[in-house]
């Protein structure tokens, strides 16, 4: 295989995972834009990256919520970047990277909760993300406000 046919292959790759990045982020879109439309909320929050999780937060939790989530999320990436071969820094990002999981996974419980669903839906949201937001969304699923 000469370096022309590997370019192609390269090309091809390249086109397919954007392509597949491309279909990803609108199914995205779509179904975030009809749950916060469910929601009360507008749905062009649904467009924007990061603001369409916080957006998520707050109808389903707290808005606190994912900034504490966010904060995590970033300190663990700081301290496992500076750790090198620190075994308390590298502990310390785990725990902060854990810390940063468990309210993920009690903010999608929360999303399904907020939609009168209960774990299994969680566990559909956590393992088939993009199907159950598109079924949250375009299903019958009626928003019932953040549960406790």
């Amino acid at each position: 295989m000469d370096f022309n046919h590997l370019l192609v292959l390269l090309g091809a790759y390249v086109a397919i995972v954007s392509v597949a990045g491309i279909v990803w982020y609108v199914l995205q879109v779509v179904a975030y834009w009809k749950i916060f439309t469910k929601a009360g909320q507008p749905g062009w929050k649904s467009i924007i990256p990061v603001y369409n999780v916080y957006t998520q937060y707050k109808i389903a939790w707290s808005g606190k919520m994912f900034w504490l989530f966010l904060i995590l999320a970033v300190a663990a990436n700081v301290v496992a970047g500076m750790a090198g071969d620190n075994s308390i820094l590298s502990l310390v990002g785990v725990i902060l990277m854990l810390c940063a999981a468990v309210i993920s996974v009690v903010g999608v419980h929360k999303l399904s909760k907020a939609f009168h669903h209960g774990v299994g839906f969680t566990l559909g949201l956590l393992f088939l993300n993009p199907i159950f937001m598109l079924i949250l969304g375009l299903g019958s699923s009626q928003y019932w406000g953040p549960q406790k």
